[in-house]
């Protein structure tokens, strides 16, 4: 039997990351363009398969000549590598609403095994007549990991950036008929 198919809702989903600038303070930024999938027919969502993809091109940290670096080869190549992929390869449920998602992240042209903490948030009908489930994410990723080498030094010889990106991720699923 096949599993029931859900798509995420971006209306109502965010990708964030936030990583340390200066070291004094954070610099958060989004995906504007994403999509995604899960496949599951338990009640749980313990045996849910979950792909996603973001156009890198689509981020957004509220600042254009950021944006345009970060797009540049100096850090994402989004000319080489406009997308970054998900795809689960293990969901372990810790508690009632508690997961333990994993799965190998695509970036800049480099897979590496990412684990991320789920909380599983419920399901709802909407006002439509919609079946929702909702999700909150989190994890770490190190930039070098994915080939995100630039940095600089301030004039106190710390680093411009930190190593750890941490990701922030909260979705609406949508079940589909």
């Amino acid at each position: 039997m096949s599993k029931q198919l859900w798509v995420i809702d971006p209306v109502h989903s965010d990708i964030m990351f936030k990583v340390r600038h200066m070291m004094i303070t954070n610099v958060s930024g989004v995906f504007d363009q994403f999509n995604g999938v899960m496949h599951s027919n338990a009640a749980d969502f313990s045996d849910a398969d979950i792909s996603f993809e973001a156009e890198v091109s689509s981020i957004n940290t509220r600042n254009e000549q950021r944006d345009e670096h970060l797009k540049s080869a100096d850090f994402f190549d989004v000319a080489n590598h406009p997308k970054l992929t998900f795809k689960s390869t293990g969901l372990t449920k810790k508690s009632e609403n508690s997961y333990e998602l994993v799965g190998d992240l695509s970036l800049r042209g480099v897979s590496k095994t990412l684990k991320l903490d789920v909380e599983f948030n419920g399901v709802v009908i909407d006002p439509w007549g919609q079946v929702k489930a909702g999700f909150e994410m989190n994890g770490i990723i190190k930039r070098a990991d994915y080939g995100l080498m630039w940095n600089a030094q301030s004039e106190d010889g710390s680093v411009v950036l930190s190593e750890d990106v941490r990701l922030q991720i909260t979705v609406q699923m949508i079940k589909q008929l």
